[in-house]
């Protein structure tokens, strides 16, 4: 069919898409869906937008649609005015601004060369920008063809029905890089509870997901952020009775990017620890060293205010204890300046570790919270609660302006982090680190108290980020 006559047929339902109903089931969870992975006031271009009840759904700060059909675009000025709607072609993209997300759903089926258009959408990209692509699983092509056939269902212009591998594979080849993939909607028709526990629960099952009715891709362009000679760095390092290991903490933590900074987070000692950050950062006026008491308690308290005070462009953890070698952190920083990352976690449990670093309960658990992480968050994760974490202060303060959707629910603030980036769909990396035996203090960490706390709170993330 030649774009003449897609354009036509477009035209030709624009009034029936206008009328549609707009709470159908399956229009409103895909909404609901979207609407969990793309924050409010965020600036989104719509490709195949149709009569733009989609976009108007996000709630976007900046909103732009565009559809080949004049006719839509008529209607979807009408019902929408608020927002921009232009005539457009993802084959031949006429726009230069940049977006913090691309939506295209159901819309490379209609596409005549889907590689060519994919590297049409570097145009409105930039390096933080999702690319996210809803389009039909096609298993259900003869389901579909068959409803259309008896009149169920409203005939479709689709002329590809795509694997999700091959829309991958696609994407590769045009420099996206692929976050998540996954699929949704095992039972697309609304009935009562039926359709509640096909979509929200069995359809996230091995072997029930892949027979779902939409395949979903979340990608990112590859690249830079920013030259990696310019990137500026801040270290926190959250301190509690850690006395013993604040001067190492300087001598080790070496330089990183254009400018580091170091800053102790102290959290109300008895051993004289905020005495010994103040003398180390006398004695080492070389290193840009700043000191602070957190307010309240928790290493997750203290993280926070060190970030508040933060002024440079990627932020680390370093936990006090040093059983995460400072002199390793050059490898956290190399990933995310490089664009390998945008979460950087590290990982104890592939190296060998020293005879005490870690007792063979926290070890079992560790792993139980692996497996259950790299399921929950859909990208691999091998140590949650590996205490050194690095990301880019633009995306912490993304996380922060989106952390009601969570709550306050972390005192550690490993998971705080975890849950935010994987919402904003950050690509999470992990590095191998050597997990080193204390040499001063003792764990602060309460085994079976905090791993009830970190249990329950991976079924408060299995509501909140699965089962949506």
């Amino acid at each position: 069919m030649t774009k003449t006559e897609k354009i036509k047929y477009f035209d030709s339902v624009a009034n029936e898409r206008e009328q549609q109903k707009i709470g159908s089931y399956y229009h409103k969870e895909l909404k609901n869906y979207l609407r969990f992975l793309i924050p409010p006031n965020s600036s989104v271009l719509e490709i195949g937008c149709g009569s733009g009840n989609l976009l108007a759904a996000l709630r976007p700060g900046r909103g732009l649609g565009i559809d080949i059909s004049p006719k839509m675009i008529e209607a979807a000025r009408r019902n929408f005015p608020c927002l921009q709607f232009e005539v457009g072609d993802l084959e031949d993209l006429q726009i230069e601004e940049k977006f913090d997300y691309v939506v295209l759903v159901e819309t490379i089926g209609h596409v005549d060369d889907i590689q060519s258009a994919f590297k049409e959408l570097h145009k409105v990209c930039k390096p933080e920008t999702r690319l996210i692509i809803v389009y039909y699983n096609y298993l259900w092509e003869p389901a579909l063809k068959f409803a259309e056939a008896v009149r169920l269902r409203k005939k479709h212009l689709l002329e590809h029905w795509l694997p999700i591998e091959d829309i991958s594979n696609l994407l590769d080849l045009n420099d996206f890089e692929v976050i998540k993939k996954g699929y949704r909607f095992l039972l697309p028709i609304y009935i009562p509870l039926i359709s509640t526990f096909f979509n929200k629960f069995l359809a996230n099952m091995p072997f029930f997901w892949k027979l779902s009715l939409i395949e979903t891709i979340i990608a990112r362009p590859c690249g830079y952020r920013k030259a990696p000679g310019e990137v500026t760095c801040s270290v926190i390092v959250p301190c509690r009775n850690e006395k013993g290991n604040i001067e190492r903490a300087v001598l080790e933590t070496p330089n990183m990017g254009r400018h580091t900074e170091i800053i102790f987070v102290e959290g109300h000692s008895q051993d004289g620890t905020l005495e010994e950050c103040e003398r180390v950062k006398n004695k080492y006026p070389q290193r840009d060293i700043k000191v602070f008491v957190q307010d309240g308690k928790g290493k997750g308290d203290a993280v926070r205010k060190g970030f508040s005070h933060a002024n440079n462009d990627v932020l680390m953890i370093l936990d006090a204890d040093l059983t995460v070698p400072p002199e390793d952190l050059p490898k956290f920083f190399d990933a995310i300046v490089s664009g390998k990352g945008e979460f950087i976690n590290g990982s104890r449990l592939v190296y060998q570790m020293e005879k005490e670093a870690m007792r063979f309960l926290n070890l079992i658990g560790n792993k139980f919270f692996s497996k259950a992480f790299t399921y929950l968050l859909e990208q691999r994760i091998r140590d949650t609660l590996c205490g050194t974490k690095v990301l880019w202060k633009e995306d912490y303060e993304r996380i922060i302006a989106g952390r009601g959707y969570f709550g306050d629910f972390d005192p550690f603030g490993d998971f705080d982090l975890l849950f935010g980036a994987a919402k904003l769909n950050l690509k999470i990396v992990e590095i191998p680190i050597r997990y080193r035996d204390r040499t001063y203090g003792r764990t602060q960490i309460s085994r079976f108290k905090h791993g009830l706390l970190l249990l329950k709170m991976t079924f408060f993330a299995l509501k909140k980020i699965k089962f949506i």
